[in-house]
């Protein structure tokens, strides 16, 4: 089969209209592809017009405060890929407002490792290069049978070299489009719908009944369970307290309530005597109304965090307290933003 040629005509008949397939401006294709990273489409895509909206260049990006872009980032989640973008685009502006223009010279950017920087050269300055997302994978391994694990080396070198060899020379930015098309579209994780497969009868999958096994991916970290248990100052006033997470971990630059770490659920006589241990804490006087709601389970890529929120009403307004409308304008990570907009709704 010329897997290629059949690929860009199904692209032809399927694909999506995206605003940014109708540009080349390697601005808005990066921006897209960072925020298209771990992110479905219909998601990014008012991320992706917001950011557009508010740094319609490199340059406004790059001379925004950290903290308006990872409010603008809020709920994307992995804001390491917020923090990286910033910087790449202070990176860009020290070219002088050029982006590098090939797949080498991308990757020199803070943040583009091998898919970013070939899905730029591809998409913007057309170079023959491959393109290879977790769509690409999907839909390789199960065509070409290819039970090689994805996330070892070996698979890895693999698929990039089948990929190298598929590559259509005249139209590598099309096949790049139409292949990862293909992947979100027709060869789902779950449940394909082969009978509209136009590889239906090559596909080694398809034949060996193998669609559900393809691709294997090995599973190497064992989730670690966080306890958190924040504590939602409100004083006379009304107001409350945030800190700013350090720039490196989790959540880096992310605000939240002030917090203690414990190996589980906790009472209150427990939470107090933790909390005058803690150095934050010294000379704060609190009303008899401290209680806690139902944790919230995040998961994170190899931890779940149970987050515990407990009231507590002082009666002193605190020097670096803030008001809540205030708190919702800072950039909060998604346990934050859950629990403030449930608990404090009428300030929306």
């Amino acid at each position: 089969m010329n897997f290629s040629k059949q690929l860009i005509k199904w692209y032809g008949v399927h694909k999506r209209d995206l605003p940014w397939r109708a540009t080349q401006d390697p601005y808005r294709i990066w921006l897209s592809e960072v925020i298209l990273q771990q992110t479905r489409v219909n998601q990014g895509l008012p991320y992706y017009e917001r950011f557009v909206k508010t740094f319609p260049t490199v340059h406004d990006l790059a001379g925004a405060p950290q903290e308006e872009v990872l409010k603008l980032w809020q709920g994307l989640g992995y804001y390491s890929r917020a923090r990286n973008l910033h910087k790449a685009a202070q990176q860009v502006v020290e070219l002088g407002g050029i982006f590098p223009d090939s797949y080498k010279k991308l990757l020199d950017l803070k943040g583009v490792g091998d898919y970013t920087a070939a899905a730029i050269a591809s998409f913007a300055f057309k170079e023959v290069v491959p393109v290879v997302d977790g769509n690409v994978y999907r839909v390789l391994s199960r065509i070409y049978g290819i039970s090689t694990p994805i996330n070892e080396t070996s698979g890895i070198k693999e698929f990039k070299l089948l990929a190298v060899k598929l590559l259509d020379q005249q139209e590598p930015h099309t096949y790049n489009q139409a292949i990862m098309e293909f992947g979100a579209l027709q060869c789902v994780p779950k449940n394909p719908d082969c009978t509209a497969c136009p590889f239906q009868q090559d596909c080694v999958a398809f034949n060996d009944h193998r669609i559900e096994e393809l691709p294997v991916k090995i599973k190497k970290t064992k989730v670690k369970n966080l306890h958190h248990h924040y504590i939602v100052l409100q004083t006379p006033m009304g107001k409350t307290v945030l800190q700013e997470r350090p720039q490196t971990g989790i959540w880096a630059g992310l605000y939240e309530f002030p917090f203690i770490q414990s190996d589980g659920a906790l009472l209150a006589v427990e939470l107090r005597e933790l909390l005058e241990q803690q150095e934050w804490w010294s000379g704060v006087r609190f009303r008899e109304s401290v209680y806690n709601q139902d944790p919230i389970i995040h998961k994170l890529s190899h931890r779940k965090v149970h987050a515990y929120f407990w009231i507590v009403e002082v009666d002193v307004e605190l020097e670096n307290s803030i008001s809540i409308t205030d708190a919702f304008k800072k950039p909060l990570h998604i346990l934050m933003d859950r629990f403030m907009s449930s608990f404090w709704n009428s300030y929306l």
